[in-house]
């Protein structure tokens, strides 16, 4: 592939249009609110205070009230890890620093499952989903209500939604309409700068209740309670589709699988905890989880040249909105600015095929796919805020060692 274009003037989003065509869905362009690289990351994370934030983190409208911090996408990314972020609000007011720290650990959380689970993170955890009633998209994402209006206009324009509106698109979806999660779930994730399989798949069954036994319910109240303003602006407003809390049938509980209880291999789940390997590489292989100069591949061989690969066979199953893939365009143009990058487009096992490269151990079964015919010949560790042990996963609340509930309010998709 042609060089990648100069950082910060635009062009990103006609370099992806030109060179990755057939691997997305919609036209191209940048998101307005989101740019990504390095430079946009520690920009974000200075000008991020955390004070206000346990009262103001669900807050929706207007964008002025919010409390959210707005990093999920340079976090999803790696352009700031879980432990840079938790250092970050050292010294802040106590109770804004335990919730925003508890919705890093519930990231933690959902990274330990996927690594865990691998693809049993797409089907249900410990309880039954609601019968598929069929609804269509145009069914659940009807425009005349204000508040859907709002929210998948903002993920549209965006390429982000603040947690409360995830939530109550994904209840909406899944739990008013009776539409199966796993469609939701990979619309949303599709649409999101910050789609991770790990957290959007907890998310979404946290919602539809698969993961805990108990749905979320969304109603009118909460948009005037987070919203206000919006009901008022709405064509609906005097016959609301919404105006009481959805039906709420017990799912049917599950058995579970055994590794919720415990890891039969929690080394393979964790990773290498000190670099593994030997030999010199001539170059480090990144993907789109490790695209931070805090990659510790990258932070280890400061001098080597990075190669990206733009999976083509996972891109084309998934088609994303191109605003992700001008997002990573712009990651890796803002990396070229500090060392050599190669951009390859095509299968990664066979662009690096013989190649010596180093990496960073990646806790997606993805990566290890790849890792595993590629044979890096240096693994790094993964920045970890907690290693991956044998204990239980079956809940967060469980995990986080808290008292029983405590993390049920602060599920984050």
């Amino acid at each position: 592939m042609s060089g990648l274009p100069p950082p910060a003037t635009g062009a990103e989003a006609q370099w992806v249009g030109q060179h990755l065509g057939g691997l997305f869905a919609g036209p191209v362009a940048p998101s307005p609110r989101f740019r990504g690289g390095q430079a946009a990351a520690d920009a974000a994370l200075d000008g991020f205070d955390v004070r206000g934030y346990a009262s103001r983190r669900n807050e929706v409208w207007p964008p002025g009230a919010r409390g959210a911090s707005g990093l999920s996408p340079w976090i999803r990314h790696g352009l700031i890890t879980l432990p840079r972020a938790w250092k970050h609000v050292e010294g802040g007011p106590a109770r804004d620093v335990e919730k925003f720290r508890d919705e890093l650990m519930w990231q933690e959380y959902a990274r330990h499952l996927y690594a865990r689970l691998g693809s049993g993170i797409g089907r249900p955890l410990r309880a039954s989903p609601a019968p598929d009633r069929g609804s269509s998209l145009d069914q659940v994402i009807d425009r005349q209500m204000a508040c859907i209006d709002l929210v998948a206009g903002e993920l549209e324009d965006d390429g982000w939604m603040v947690n409360q509106t995830r939530m109550w698109l994904a209840s909406h979806w899944a739990v008013r309409h009776g539409a199966a999660w796993e469609r939701g779930e990979l619309w949303m994730r599709r649409r999101l700068l910050d789609g991770s399989r790990a957290a959007n798949a907890v998310g979404w069954q946290w919602t539809a209740g698969t993961a805990t036994g108990k749905r979320y319910g969304f109603a009118r109240g909460q948009v005037e309670r987070r919203a206000p303003g919006i009901c008022e602006g709405c064509d609906l407003r005097q016959a609301c589709p919404i105006e009481r809390w959805p039906a709420d049938d017990v799912p049917v509980r599950l058995d579970p699988d055994p590794r919720l209880k415990a890891d039969p291999d929690p080394g393979a789940t964790a990773g290498p905890s000190s670099p593994e390997g030997h030999g010199e590489p001539e170059a480090v292989w990144i993907t789109a989880e490790s695209l931070g100069d805090d990659d510790p591949a990258l932070a280890a061989h400061p001098g080597l040249p990075a190669v990206f690969v733009f999976d083509e066979g996972y891109l084309a199953r998934l088609r994303p909105a191109p605003k992700r893939l001008v997002f990573i365009a712009e990651c890796l143009s803002d990396l070229a600015t500090r060392r050599p990058v190669e951009v390859h487009r095509g299968d990664p096992a066979q662009v690096l095929a013989g190649r010596p490269v180093a990496a960073t151990y990646t806790p997606v079964p993805g990566w290890r796919t790849r890792a595993a015919a590629i044979g890096p010949i240096q693994i790094h560790p993964w920045p970890w805020l907690r290693r991956p042990a044998t204990g239980s996963l079956a809940s967060f609340s469980a995990w986080r060692g808290a008292a029983p509930g405590r993390g049920r309010a602060r599920r984050r998709h």
